[in-house]
C-alpha cells in the first residue's frame, strides 16, 4: 500500500512539475530572449502588424490566444504582413487550417505589386487530404508553393495545430514542418531559376528578388489560426 501511495505521489509531482514549467504560449522563455528572440504576437492584439498595402479588410481578429482569419462574413479581405522588414532570420510559428481552407506564409515580401505572393515565395498550409480541388506535390503543406514540394508529408490533419520554422540565411532557405526539414533551396541559383521558369512566377520579375521584406500570413478565404510567432534574426 505505501509503495502504491508513493508511486502515486511520484507520478503527481512529476505531473505537476511538467505543468509548472511548460511554457506559457505566446511568451518568450529567458533563454529565447538571450538568444535574441522576437516576439511577433503577444496573444491579445494585433500590434505589429497590418495589412498589405494598408487594404481594409474584415478578416483578421484575435481570439482565445490565436491570430485568426475569419472564414464567413467577410466581404473585404487583405493578407496581414509584419510592419518591420526582415532578411536573414529564423522564423517559428505554429498554425492550424480549417478543413478544405488554403492559407500561406509569405516571406521577403514587398509591395510593389497587387499580392503578396508576387514578391515573396509562399510556405503552403492547406487542408492536404479535404482540400476540393486535386493537388500537386508542390502544392501540399510545406512546400515552397509551386517551386519545391516537400520530401516528407508531416502534415497534421485539419483542425489541429502544426509547427513551422522556415529559416533565411544568405539566400539559403529551408522549410521545417513538425521536426521535419521538407523543403531546401538557394534562392537565385541556376537551379532556382530553372524552378521559377517552369513555375506559374517565370514572368512575375519580381518574385523572390527581395533580399528582404516583411512576412504575410495569407488570407485566402480564411479559415486559418496562428500563434506563438517568433523570429531571431541571423
Amino acid at each position: 500500500m505505501k509503495k502504491a501511495l508513493l508511486f502515486i505521489s511520484t507520478v503527481v509531482l512529476t505531473m505537476s512539475f511538467m505543468t509548472n514549467n511548460k511554457q506559457k504560449e505566446n511568451t518568450l522563455s529567458e533563454k529565447e530572449k538571450k538568444e535574441g528572440w522576437v516576439l511577433l504576437f503577444d496573444g491579445t492584439s494585433m500590434n505589429g502588424w497590418r495589412t498589405y498595402k494598408n487594404k481594409e479588410s474584415q478578416g483578421w481578429d484575435v481570439r482565445n490566444g490565436e491570430l485568426y482569419c475569419k472564414d464567413e462574413g467577410v466581404t473585404k479581405r487583405a493578407d496581414l504582413i509584419t510592419n518591420s522588414m526582415y532578411e536573414n532570420y529564423e522564423l517559428l510559428i505554429d498554425w492550424k487550417i480549417s478543413p478544405k481552407k488554403n492559407s500561406g506564409i509569405i516571406y521577403m515580401v514587398t509591395e510593389e505589386n497587387g499580392a503578396s505572393y508576387e514578391s515573396g515565395p509562399e510556405y503552403q498550409l492547406i487542408d492536404d487530404i479535404g482540400y476540393p480541388a486535386k493537388l500537386q506535390d508542390k502544392q501540399l503543406s510545406g512546400a515552397n508553393y509551386d517551386m519545391n514540394a516537400p520530401s516528407a508529408k508531416t502534415v497534421k490533419p485539419a483542425g489541429e495545430y502544426n509547427h513551422t520554422k522556415i529559416i533565411i540565411n544568405k539566400g539559403h532557405v529551408e522549410h521545417w514542418l513538425n521536426g521535419t526539414k521538407v523543403v531546401d533551396y538557394q534562392l537565385w541559383s541556376p537551379e532556382w531559376e530553372q524552378t521559377k521558369a517552369n513555375s506559374k512566377w517565370k514572368d512575375v520579375k519580381t518574385y523572390g528578388m527581395s533580399k528582404s521584406g516583411h512576412i504575410a500570413l495569407q488570407d485566402h478565404g480564411g479559415g486559418v489560426a496562428f500563434k506563438n510567432i517568433k523570429l531571431k534574426p541571423l
